[in-house]
């Protein structure tokens, strides 16, 4: 037997017993609650975010004004449709399942410049900035709405 073999003995401490004598650490008169108040007592429970009846932090904050989306449409430059085949429907469905984009938001697919179509498409369901509009229509792809 060397030191190489030894097992390291992991001993469970057990846990301390409060209020059972001066002597035991943590034993007499407020047993480590503090003197007096609200969490001294028994049965205490305080609410996530409470003060002490001062207003919360959530409360104090400027509250917003209506609801704002944060998610923005989903962009994709036009050069990434000529991945498909030529005829083909694409919609914002295919680009997913080609994984040319990774989610489709509440406000759905753009297609925004950037390149050139060279492949005449069908376009379903997406919308267009300006120049993608007119480089799609160049192409002579059709786009449906």
């Amino acid at each position: 037997m060397d030191l190489s073999n030894l097992v390291s003995l992991k001993t469970k401490r057990s846990k301390k017993r409060l209020g059972r004598g001066y002597g035991s650490g943590k034993g007499g008169h407020t047993v480590g609650r503090g003197m007096k108040g609200q969490l001294s007592r028994t049965g205490h429970k305080l609410s996530i975010g409470f003060e002490g009846g001062q207003v919360p932090l959530y409360k104090r904050l400027p509250q917003l004004g209506g609801f704002k989306s944060l998610k923005k449409a989903v962009g994709i430059r036009l050069e990434e449709l000529n991945k498909f085949d030529e005829g083909t429907e694409v919609t914002p469905l295919s680009l997913l399942k080609k994984r040319i984009i990774r989610t489709i938001t509440r406000q759905g697919v753009k297609i925004i410049g950037g390149g050139s179509l060279k492949k005449k498409l069908i376009l379903k369901g997406f919308t267009y900035s300006k120049g993608a509009l007119e480089e799609a229509k160049k192409s002579g792809s059709t786009l449906n709405d």
